[in-house]
């Protein structure tokens, strides 16, 4: 009698969390590499994130942490993090390794993978990083180790940027000199990539930029993914950027870097990313 392959429980875990496509991501991972894969959302009380996470893992395989639980979820991984999330401050994947819970942090190799797909890998560019939060956080460590030239991160209130340089070279401080920090207003020079980490498009406006931020084949990325160019994506074209990118290849290439973390196979990026461009295109 052949055996039917038990499926293993992987979800996200957020508050909200009805928006993910994080399930129809992982469900066509495991289509494409013959794993049996359910992958299901949970919202979690914003109270109660460590009793959910812990009731999870009596049977469940892994878990992607969005908002509002990253921190949270750096924080119960404690001794058991990748350097990526322990200089993110901020885990975004969980699982069990016998019997202990470990932590990583995704969201920069997913931004790399996906630079490096669109021909602008990072190594020796020139990257203005815009915004100081958690989603610039988790990057700025993989930008200086890929070997960017330069990077400075911009925010609207500089004190953050200075927070975030300040950090990030307490661990790596052979990166002084190609890390800067400052405000909006002092934003200066051409680049090569533009990033926007801030959250300005979800709101359908743009950060406060210069004109004149783009060498010529440069690149603006926004974190942000829509079915249209986002806000961050038409400024960056009125200023004659060559290139313009959302987020949705970030949001697919880290959850191939999870999907890889649990299961050991690394899945194709770009026909699950087609797919879910098309989705967007038709909704």
């Amino acid at each position: 009698m052949i055996r039917a392959v038990p499926f293993k429980r992987y979800a996200v875990i957020g508050n909200p969390i009805e928006h993910s496509r994080s399930p129809f991501i992982h469900e066509e991972f495991g289509r494409q590499t013959g794993l049996p894969v359910r992958y299901e959302r949970i919202q979690a009380p914003l109270d109660e994130f460590a009793r959910v996470v812990s009731e999870f893992f009596e049977d469940g395989g892994g878990l992607n942490i969005t908002v509002p639980f990253k921190q949270e979820a750096f924080e119960l991984a404690q001794g058991h993090l990748s350097t990526r999330a322990r200089l993110a401050g901020a885990v975004n994947t969980l699982w069990m390794e016998q019997g202990v819970l470990h932590g990583c942090n995704t969201d920069g190799l997913g931004l790399l993978n996906d630079l490096e797909r669109l021909a602008r890998a990072p190594y020796n560019k020139k990257i203005l990083l815009v915004g100081a939060g958690g989603a610039a956080r988790g990057v700025v460590f993989p930008l200086l180790d890929a070997g960017c030239a330069e990077l400075r991160i911009v925010n609207r209130s500089a004190e953050r940027a200075h927070e975030l340089r300040q950090y990030m070279l307490g661990n790596m401080p052979e990166a002084a000199s190609r890390l800067s920090a400052g405000s909006l207003a002092e934003v200066e020079g051409s680049w090569d990539i533009v990033i926007n980490a801030t959250s300005s498009s979800l709101a359908h406006t743009a950060p406060r930029l210069p004109a004149g931020l783009y060498r010529p084949g440069a690149l603006a990325y926004d974190m942000v993914y829509a079915s249209r160019p986002t806000p961050f994506m038409q400024q960056a074209l009125e200023d004659e950027a060559d290139h313009v990118a959302d987020g949705l290849g970030m949001l697919v290439a880290q959850a191939a870097a999870s999907f890889a973390i649990w299961h050991g196979v690394s899945p194709k990026v770009e026909p699950v990313l087609h797919a879910l461009r098309q989705q967007l295109l038709a909704a």
